[in-house]
């Protein structure tokens, strides 16, 4: 039995950076002029309806993160738990962003909740009928970013 051999493969070399003069000085600025950080989460699915949920939701947009998480925590609302779970994912994933970010410069730049999926269910009635009613779920997205250092309240 003759034993076949195996052809390499030639893979495509990967393009490489061309090295211009000065580069390395306008890599520094565009870093030290780097846009702020932000981060988002999503929580998707959530058994609770939406508008129950923007109720909730209404009272942090636009707050510093610190401050939303005391309203979300103080909130007597079903949603306020789910909601902080996400902004409190949101934090993380900012953190995780960036090492040079300063999380008490976060602020909640958008949280919206949009309608998911309807669970239709029947519920029996006189007669033998059954009547329709439906069970409504929610996306929680919410959105942090860092406020330039100019525009942070003192």
């Amino acid at each position: 039995m003759a034993e076949k051999k195996k052809r390499a493969v030639k893979k495509p070399a990967k393009l490489r950076r061309l090295r211009l003069p000065g580069r390395k000085k306008k890599e520094a600025e565009a870093a030290a002029a780097a846009p702020p950080v932000e981060a988002r989460a999503v929580a998707r699915y959530i058994r609770l309806s939406p508008q129950k949920a923007r109720l909730v939701i209404d009272l942090i947009r636009g707050r510093e993160a610190g401050e939303a998480l005391e309203i979300l925590r103080f909130t007597r609302k079903r949603a306020a738990k789910d909601i902080e779970k996400v902004l409190r994912s949101a934090i993380a994933n900012a953190e995780q962003k960036s090492e040079t970010l300063d999380v008490d410069r976060l602020f909640v730049k958008e949280a919206y909740v949009n309608e998911g999926p309807r669970w239709k269910r029947l519920r029996p009635a006189p007669f033998g009928r059954a009547y329709t009613y439906q069970r409504r779920t929610s996306h929680i997205h919410v959105s942090v970013a860092e406020r330039p250092a100019a525009a942070v309240p003192a």
